[in-house]
């Protein structure tokens, strides 16, 4: 595979991207963690293919999107070694279609949801990984489990068995300094921590998705293993 971007573009985009890496690897630093541990994510639906399969060219191999259309689409046009992560909103309804493209669904956020994707992946015979979406801050705007919520499912989500569940995702609230950011990511955590200690053994969690271009450092600070970054990927690179 071979990209048509100009020289600028490709340099600027190899630019972006080391720097990127660079600020993982000094916030895992910092807390003394390794950056082996944590996967990019790069969040690809404002970009032109071109782009996209310039960052390929470059290394990374997890792609993610917010609508299931453009996922699909996208996975057809670009290598099967790409991991394809669903970030965004999803429809009951949408939900069977992706199952055969996408590595994990982010954005698991009610219990109808859960119950949909369980009844596709029995009728496909598949166990897809999902994570499941948190409203840490009770933002009436965002998508979610309330925590109190979650914690009353708990029990019952425990029963499912046709869904690997891989962790939590969230979504910050905006802010004018990543470090406002903090208390909803911890929070992530500690339910995480709260949820596996309820489990008895039975699950681990491992995932936290949480953090995005402004506030992924401090994300990372508090024990995000995934990192959503689009915009960060993409800057200084000419509009189309």
């Amino acid at each position: 595979m071979t990209t048509s971007l100009s020289n600028a573009v490709a340099h600027q985009l190899a630019a972006n991207l080391n720097q990127v890496r660079d600020r993982i690897a000094a916030a895992c630093q910092r807390v003394g963690r390794s950056a082996d541990d944590v996967t990019l994510i790069a969040v690809t639906k404002y970009a032109p293919l071109e782009w996209v399969r310039g960052l390929i060219e470059l290394g990374v191999a997890d792609l993610g999107e917010s609508r299931p259309q453009q996922l699909i689409a996208r996975a057809a046009e670009l290598p099967s070694s790409v991991r394809w992560h669903q970030i965004g909103h999803l429809q009951r309804n949408k939900a069977e279609s992706l199952l055969p493209v996408v590595a994990r669904i982010h954005s698991v956020d009610s219990m109808r949801l859960m119950e949909q994707l369980a009844k596709s992946a029995q009728q496909r015979g598949c166990r897809p990984r999902i994570l499941l979406e948190v409203n840490v801050t009770d933002e009436a705007s965002k998508d979610g489990f309330a925590a109190s919520d979650l914690v009353a499912a708990w029990p019952a989500i425990l029963e499912q068995t046709s869904l690997e569940i891989d962790g939590l995702m969230t979504m910050a609230p905006l802010g004018d300094t990543a470090e406002n950011a903090r208390p909803a990511f911890r929070g992530l955590r500690e339910l995480r921590d709260r949820l596996v200690e309820m489990s008895s053994g039975r699950i681990a969690l491992p995932q936290l998705s949480m953090g995005m271009s402004g506030d992924f450092e401090v994300a990372l600070e508090e024990g995000a293993t995934f990192v959503r970054v689009g915009s960060g990927l993409f800057e200084g690179l000419p509009a189309e």
